[in-house]
């Protein structure tokens, strides 16, 4: 089975193209939501974070987020250290996961595929991009927050143009080039991929 990672700023509507992934039947693993999941469920992870950051980081069984938002945020060297602990559980995760799953090929979602070094664990990689302006226009409705704020979120990413360097794959989502067909060429081009893939075991 092929992993395939899949990748893009906040705003690029990745969410959305993953949608369209499962409905033909492709199983999809969101990274980021998962890691969520396994601060409060993964035993190695959770003694890790009460290592590093203190048992305050956690209250009972549930995460402690403003204790823990509080120590990251705006502090680049202790976020690398939870990257560090949370990661490596996402990856394991992963890999349980993968095993578990039926087709040809699975994808990872990431909004840090190249960043946390996830992309080294897949065969491939897919990057969504959109124009600058329709992500902002996108996160500001999205999350009612004004546009100085989104320019805050993008400029912590690693700009389209960095991530395309790096992608397999890129999927336009600009809103005048349309989603279906790209979805479906690239489902088809995977496909192929992973056929040949298992031929040669």
């Amino acid at each position: 089975m092929l992993k395939i990672g899949i990748t893009g700023g906040i705003g690029s509507g990745k969410t959305t193209v993953c949608r369209l992934f499962e409905l033909l039947g492709v199983s999809v693993y969101y990274a980021d939501v998962r890691a969520k999941i396994l601060m409060q469920t993964d035993p190695e992870l959770i003694d890790g974070i009460k290592t590093v950051f203190g048992r305050e980081a956690y209250s009972g069984q549930t995460l402690n987020r403003a204790f823990l938002g509080a120590i990251v945020f705006n502090n680049a060297e202790r976020l690398q250290q939870l990257n560090g602990l949370v990661h490596p559980a996402v990856f394991r995760d992963f890999d349980r996961w993968s095993f578990a799953q039926e087709g040809l090929y699975v994808l990872k979602e990431a909004a840090i595929l190249f960043e946390s070094g996830s992309s080294k664990d897949c065969a491939y990689t897919i990057l969504v991009k959109s124009p600058v302006d329709l992500r902002t226009a996108r996160v500001m409705l999205r999350d009612g927050i004004g546009k100085e704020e989104v320019i805050k979120r993008m400029d912590k990413q690693m700009s389209d143009e960095e991530k395309e360097k790096l992608a397999s794959f890129v999927i336009v989502n600009d809103e005048t080039k349309p989603l279906i067909p790209q979805v479906l060429a690239l489902h088809h081009q995977i496909t192929d991929l992973a056929l040949i893939n298992n031929d040669h075991k």
